[in-house]
């Protein structure tokens, strides 16, 4: 027997008694493998090559390896007939009309009451609803949130990279894609100034025109370095008719769900008429002025004390007459707050204002109780 055998013998004797069985499983799997050659390597001389490493059955152990479950989302119990009803209570980041740099990226933050009787969840999302998205994401899920509680929603955004005064307005869903009702009206919103743009961009302009009539503060518009003026921007046209006309649609629908009329305010006119003149001249489809004023703001710069005030607002190219404006507030399904409005035991009188610009009619009406 040569030095070469007895040492391979010596070798396996000492292996045999430290590892017990496991040599012969080992053995085993060892007189599996080909027997046949490998092909010599393809690559640098000298260096390892996977042809030469045995893997069987690797790729089954790691096989059996169980994949980490997803978590799952927590589902409160809500009753079926619980309410959806939000209240605003503060902008924790960026206040209306705050200054941001063009293209900086920013987090709105708004603190808001869960003033229904459903508990939220993350099937409750944040989405942008109108007016300039700012690069916001698809959706926002909100935390958890029992009722009574305030919960802190917060979007990244970007600012556009034009100077001027922009707005995007959010709402809340509900897990079946309804829209929240958060206080008098269903959006939650921002204004924010850009104050610069990038070098070689052009910044908004406005045009100066006419006074608003019938207003004692007429209706503001955003220059081109984002502050504001006092005078509207366009020589719109007012159809008094028309907004006669409104108001007695109104009432005519009042009347058929057993309601009382409501009463033509004068005060309510001229803050409806404020709006709807700023809308025709800049071009805003919201309730928030161009100079930040809303609904509530308008009324009490008229001098009427109110309890509560809401406001119905409808643009249309070419624009509705007065009968189609109405059904159109009825069957809204966006934003349901328009038929509640028309129809709702909180409010006593209304006011109405209308205006005509580049062929586009917009409608105001704003709700209110002394």
């Amino acid at each position: 027997m040569s030095k070469k055998a007895l040492s391979i013998i010596l070798l396996a004797g000492i292996v045999l008694s430290a590892c017990g069985g496991q040599v012969t499983q080992v053995i085993e799997t060892a007189t599996a493998l080909p027997t046949t050659t490998a092909p010599p390597p393809t690559g640098t001389p000298g260096t390892p090559t996977q042809a030469n490493i045995p893997v069987t059955g690797v790729t089954e152990i790691i096989n059996t390896a169980s994949p980490t479950p997803s978590p799952t989302p927590f589902v409160p119990e809500n009753a079926a007939d619980c309410t959806n009803l939000a209240s605003f209570v503060s902008d924790l980041t960026i206040p209306d009309n705050t200054p941001v740099a063009a293209g900086e990226a920013f987090t709105k933050t708004w603190r808001v009451q869960n003033a229904g009787t459903c508990i939220w969840w993350s099937g409750y999302t944040l989405t942008h609803y109108s007016e300039n998205a700012m690069s916001a994401p698809a959706s926002v899920p909100l935390a958890v949130t029992n009722p009574g509680e305030t919960a802190d929603i917060s979007v990244d955004l970007v600012a556009p990279s034009v100077a001027g005064t922009y707005r995007g307005n959010f709402v809340i869903k509900n897990p079946t894609g309804l829209i929240m009702q958060v206080d008098e009206d269903s959006r939650l919103w921002l204004i924010i100034n850009v104050t610069s743009a990038p070098t070689g961009t052009p910044t908004a302009t406005a045009t100066a025109g006419t006074a608003v009539p019938g207003s004692s503060s007429p209706a503001p518009t955003t220059s081109s370095s984002g502050s504001t003026s006092s005078i509207a921007t366009c020589d719109f046209k007012v159809d008094v008719p028309r907004t006669e006309q409104v108001a007695a649609a109104i009432n005519t629908y009042r009347t058929q769900n057993s309601l009382v009329a409501y009463t033509v305010n004068a005060q309510l006119a001229q803050a409806a008429q404020r709006q709807a003149a700023d809308m025709a001249c800049n071009k805003l489809t919201y309730h928030n002025g161009s100079d930040g004023s809303t609904p509530q703001k308008r009324v009490a710069d008229t001098g009427y004390v109110a309890k509560r005030v809401a406001e119905n607002v409808q643009f249309n190219y070419p624009p509705y007459n007065p009968d189609q404006t109405v059904v159109w507030w009825k069957l809204d399904q966006t934003d349901p707050n328009h038929n509640k409005n028309m129809i709702s035991t909180q409010y006593t009188e209304i006011g109405v204002g209308y205006a005509f610009f580049d062929n586009f009619g917009y409608y105001v009406v704003v709700f209110a109780s002394p």
